[in-house]
């Protein structure tokens, strides 16, 4: 679980209701259903006439990323080459064989049987770069998704808002019915506003953060799986690998 981004939600929306209540409101004034439908019944639609059905898709499911910490262990994947660079060195590459299926990490698995197939490292490294580009595209895609959210809801908020007094300048001459207009219009842009600027595009910009993450995993395996072909010293390798951790991580 990513503390820092429940927190956030939380301290967010806190501070938002907590505000509105210090200042003598109360929360059934925000509790518009129209409203709500509105807002996010429009930016969905709007979301969905933008993307195509895979990314919108893949926007869910990487979703997880802003919630969970997903990336992988990168101590994990350096003690792995290090410990293959040794086989390596001592037995061949052709020793690595048997090792293959015990890698779970598609990636690295895929790397590892390019180097055992005799694939030359600039080859090799070609091939895994290639992947690594056109993953870290696709998943910047998803994460657009929430980006275009936030661009989308305030503006149907203030549509909503709009439709609001619309119905209260149809009703002027009923009095009890000025109230609620009023509230929808208001409400409708408070959801637009606060959905953007406390959900989706905070998280897009947490999966944006994830994604780079995940790359620099990938970018250190491909660096392991080259020195590993080149037949480098496993302390070596180790101790280049270590270069992509940030500084807290080394430690």
């Amino acid at each position: 679980m990513d503390i820092l981004t429940i927190l956030g939600l939380v301290i967010g929306f806190g501070a938002v209701l907590g505000g509105m209540v210090l200042e003598g409101g109360h929360l059934g004034s925000i509790a518009q259903v129209a409203a709500a439908v509105i807002v996010f019944g429009g930016t969905l639609g709007a979301v969905l006439v933008n993307y195509p059905v895979n990314v919108f898709v893949l926007a869910l499911k990487n979703a997880k990323l802003a919630l969970f910490h997903k990336t992988g262990d990168p101590h994990s994947v350096i003690k792995l080459i290090a410990e293959l660079s040794a086989v390596a060195r001592k037995d061949g590459l052709l020793a690595l064989e048997s090792s293959i299926r015990k890698v779970q990490d598609p990636f690295l698995r895929k790397g590892l049987q390019l180097v055992v197939d005799g694939a030359e490292p600039k080859l090799t490294r070609e091939i895994l770069e290639i992947d690594i580009a056109h993953t870290e595209e696709y998943n910047l895609a998803s994460a657009k998704v929430f980006e275009s959210a936030g661009g989308y809801a305030p503006t149907i908020g203030i549509i909503g808002a709009v439709l609001g007094l619309i119905h209260v300048m149809e009703n002027l001459s009923d009095p009890s019915k000025l109230g609620s207009g009023i509230a929808v219009a208001f409400v409708a842009t408070v959801y637009g506003v606060a959905s953007a600027n406390l959900v989706y595009l905070p998280m897009a910009g947490k999966i944006k953060m994830k994604i780079r993450e995940q790359v620099i995993m990938k970018e250190m395996a491909v660096e392991g799986l080259i020195s590993l072909s080149e037949g480098e010293n496993p302390r070596r390798v180790e101790e280049k690998l270590v270069g992509f951790l940030r500084e807290s991580q080394r430690k």
